[in-house]
């Protein structure tokens, strides 16, 4: 016989039937409240999974980490558990913070404003206005409804958004922005599977709006295809803007989810290379964190010192600490430092380096990196 019994065949038509209703109530437009019951209850479900199978972070041991991360990563990336996430990770943080997460001042330069729009938990979107022409390029706009009023309020024409990668924090606006705005072009780097990208971009490529000219500068290691965006300061003569997405923060820089330590550090030397005067407008709000971190591998440098105690002034306060100076970052950022002989000397021989003699950049930018995990766990 076919079926052994009758339980089997009743629960297959019965799951049949429980299917036919969630589509009806999900395609059919007069069954909007049973609908947004059902979509509420599938999220619900959702982030149940997310939990279990740890894309919500938890507690684990150190030995479980490393693999539990590229888990979480994995899934945030490749499938639609990521989306579902950042979708959770957006209500919770409007919720929270319904006027963003720090206070921010916008910045202008002889016709050039920058404006930096706080976003989620602690990301930070860029509105870059030519106030002449009334023109807008967003940077990074994973919270389409702040950056859209922030673009009514300056009273501006949205015509790019430039993304740094694919990761939804930092993409998760593309599509209503660019619905809404038909002429907006969204560029991004072709290696990352950008949403809704229509103007792929290249190493030293060139985005022009108005009086702004952007270049966009490939630096893969946190993604494949990572680009950060470089505001030339010559046309409104004064200082050039860099916008880092998660290549470069405050005294930190970004995992290296898509390649290896020497990718990343070919990567921040692509920044090193530029001026002192340089103003970094990083994707996230680390300051505290990161110098904290600093204070541990470098305890005796000053500069790190200074910094630390304006930046917790600005916190008590609930104010944004971006930007910060290319020239400042390189005299107390470790990431940054890794040729530094009192950095070397500092942390000495330990797992993965060889002594001063034998060791590389790469191996210490990993150590770096491998001390902050462990420092950020305690």
């Amino acid at each position: 016989m076919a079926w052994q019994g009758w339980p089997a065949p009743w629960l297959w038509v019965s799951g049949c039937g429980l299917l036919l209703v969630a589509f009806v109530l999900l395609v059919s437009p007069r069954c909007c409240r049973a609908r947004r019951g059902l979509r509420g209850l599938l999220m619900t479900r959702s982030q149940r999974l997310l939990f279990r199978i740890g894309l919500v972070p938890r507690l684990q041991p150190m030995w479980a980490r490393e693999g539990a991360r590229w888990e979480r990563y994995s899934l945030y990336t490749r499938t639609w558990l990521g989306y579902l996430f950042y979708r959770q990770q957006l209500r919770r943080a409007r919720n929270r913070y319904p006027k963003g997460h720090s206070k921010t001042q916008p910045r202008l330069f002889n016709g050039v404003k920058v404006l930096p729009i706080p976003v989620l938990s602690d990301n930070y979107s860029y509105l870059i206005i030519d106030t002449q022409a009334r023109l807008a390029v967003a940077v990074d706009p994973s919270d389409p409804r702040a950056v859209q009023a922030s673009i009514e309020k300056e009273g501006v024409t949205l015509v790019a958004i430039l993304c740094t990668h694919k990761h939804w924090d930092h993409s998760g606006g593309n599509r209503d922005l660019s619905r809404r705005h038909r002429d907006c072009r969204v560029y991004g780097s072709p290696q990352d599977g950008i949403p809704y990208l229509t103007h792929p971009l290249c190493h030293q490529d060139v985005v022009s709006v108005g009086r702004l000219q952007i270049r966009a500068l490939a630096t893969p290691g946190h993604t494949q295809g990572h680009l950060v965006y470089l505001l030339d300061g010559e046309p409104y003569k004064g200082p050039s803007c860099l916008f880092s997405g998660d290549l470069l923060f405050l005294s930190g820089c970004g995992r290296t989810f898509e390649g290896t330590a020497e990718t990343m550090l070919s990567s921040l030397d692509t920044v090193l290379g530029l001026g002192d005067d340089t103003l970094l407008w990083p994707g996230h709000e680390y300051a505290e964190e990161n110098l904290g971190f600093a204070g541990v591998v470098e305890p005796e440098n000053l500069a790190r010192e200074r910094k630390m105690q304006w930046v917790q002034r600005q916190r008590l306060e609930r104010k944004s600490t971006c930007p910060s100076t290319l020239g400042e970052e390189r005299s107390y950022n470790p990431f940054l430092r890794t040729h530094c002989l009192a950095l070397q000397e500092a942390l000495g021989p330990g797992p993965g380096l060889t002594g001063d003699d034998g060791c590389s950049r790469a191996q210490l930018l990993e150590e770096l990196r491998r001390l902050k995990d462990t420092h950020k766990s305690k």
